[in-house]
């Protein structure tokens, strides 16, 4: 059984936050999440990214909220089971990242 998801600690968010904000993520004004906003070419490029993010979420059991409209997607990343920011949220965020590159 896997254990209890736990926030990110002060010395989590002192070192990972910051290297998420050089990335463009920002964090979310009265929530304990991260935020970040995608822009492609078109709705195909769009819809193919959240495919490739979509497979990975599931693979992880944890998913975005997201938001898209033609070819931008909005993304927060959250962890609900802990109320906050979880290194759940840090690797989504890199792989989102890359996937983004594809």
């Amino acid at each position: 059984m896997a254990g209890k998801i736990l926030s990110l600690t002060e010395e989590e968010r002192a070192h990972l936050l910051p290297l998420l904000r050089n990335a463009q993520w920002v964090e979310v004004v009265g929530r304990d999440a991260i935020y970040k906003e995608f822009l492609f070419k078109d709705f195909n490029q769009a819809f193919g990214f959240m495919s490739r993010v979509a497979l990975q979420a599931e693979k992880m059991d944890h998913h975005p909220e997201w938001f898209n409209v033609y070819n931008k997607v909005q993304i927060t990343l959250s962890t609900h089971d802990c109320g906050g920011l979880s290194q759940q949220d840090i690797t989504l965020a890199t792989f989102i990242d890359q996937a983004s590159l594809m």
